[in-house]
């Protein structure tokens, strides 16, 4: 794990994720040399600082950006507009859920990554998916080099990544390299979903994830029969419950388990294991819609998969680094053991030699992002070499 700053782990886990969405090193020294002191503070005080230094490299790459555009140079344009979306979204994550102006540059990140993604002309499309009278955002990714409806591996957040970020460290691009589409959607408790649609997180997964899979059966491109998720973090409870209970997933995967989320909060509460946020328990009450912090327990009690993954009765690959100081590894462990009706099932935990040791893989998400690209595609029939 890159420590930028050695007493701050939350900050470190930030600037990792960074680099892994393409953030540039001359970048990040610029961004994070002047924060050293400020890592030290207390959360309110150190994240603004963090904020302004982060922001102002986002200034600074979109007025570079405006320069090319004025000559034709879209496609560099295009690049720099969206590493400076992915420098807002690093900075908005750390922000307290209330904190001033923080819903502003949320919604001019979205604004940067679509027209980077524009002038860019990258392979991917925002999509918006019918939910409760509301919508589940989404980015739609096609397969590269198929005919006909291609399979789709559907791929949902943690409990504070957002659906660019999972673009921009790059499983999409290596499926469709596969013949694998992708659509990575906001779910509720994430991105769009919590901040612009104000839909929160449920333990019942498969709530949300049936719509999504009626949406893309409704599509000619996509062969219905072939449809699998993903899940990181959280994502790790949210993806094995919905596969569980919607039985049209062909196949699941955990990026990072989270068998037992409600005893990782017993032991938060115990000061055991890392924080992911800075403010976080009035983080989690926000996504979970808790009043208090007894009412989020209660919610809480709900989000684990003893009894569920029993149900689960089609290919699934449980993922966990070895050293993930958030989620023990235990649960990655418990998650595969109960598998007990997959017809094939795997676990593999990340070590040194691969890398992305960390949780969820955000030290070093290269090589075991491409072993999860490669299993998916093996097992919803996409390839892992040319024809």
């Amino acid at each position: 794990m890159f420590r930028y700053f050695p007493t701050n782990y939350v900050w470190n886990l930030s600037v990792d994720l960074a680099i892994e969405m393409g953030a540039r090193i001359g970048e990040i020294e610029a961004m994070c040399a002047p924060l050293q002191e400020a890592a030290k503070k207390p959360d309110a005080e150190g994240t603004q600082a963090f904020r302004d230094t982060w922001a102002k490299m986002a200034d600074q790459l979109c007025e570079l950006a405006e320069e090319d555009e004025a000559k034709g140079r879209c496609f560099s344009a295009g690049e720099k507009y969206g590493r400076a979306a992915s420098y807002l979204i690093t900075c908005e994550r750390l922000q307290a859920h209330d904190a001033p102006g923080r819903l502003d540059l949320y919604k001019r990140m979205l604004a940067l990554f679509d027209k980077g993604i524009e002038l860019a002309g990258e392979n991917c499309e925002r999509v918006e998916i019918p939910y409760e009278g509301k919508h589940i955002s989404g980015l739609l990714v096609q397969a590269e080099n198929t005919t006909g409806p291609a399979p789709l591996l559907v791929q949902v957040n943690g409990l504070d990544s957002t659906k660019e970020m999972k673009y921009r460290v790059g499983l999409p691009v290596w499926l469709a390299k596969r013949g694998v589409s992708s659509l990575i959607i906001d779910q509720p408790g994430t991105g769009e979903a919590l901040r612009l649609q104000e839909l929160t997180a449920r333990y019942d997964s498969e709530h949300w994830a049936s719509p999504v899979v009626d949406w893309l059966e409704a599509r000619d491109d996509v062969d219905s029969k072939r449809i699998g998720m993903e899940g990181v973090s959280l994502g790790g409870y949210f993806c094995p419950r919905a596969v569980a209970f919607e039985p049209r997933f062909a196949c699941g995967v955990c990026w990072g388990a989270n068998h037992d989320w409600r005893d990782v909060q017993k032991r938060r509460l115990e000061n055991e294991g890392d924080f992911p946020v800075p403010h976080y328990w009035a983080h989690v009450r926000w996504v979970w819609g808790a009043k208090d912090i007894e009412d989020f327990m209660k919610i809480a009690e709900d989000v684990h998969l003893d009894g569920v993954v029993e149900k689960i009765k089609v290919p699934f690959l449980v993922t966990h680094g070895e050293k993930d100081s958030q989620i023990p590894l235990k649960w990655a462990q418990r998650t595969y053991e109960q598998l007990v009706n997959s017809p094939k099932r795997e676990l593999k935990i990340f070590t040194e030699r691969e890398g992305g040791v960390q949780h969820s893989s955000f030290d070093n998400s290269i090589n075991a992002g491409h072993y999860i690209a490669d299993w998916v595609a093996e097992t919803l029939g996409g390839r892992t070499a040319r024809s």
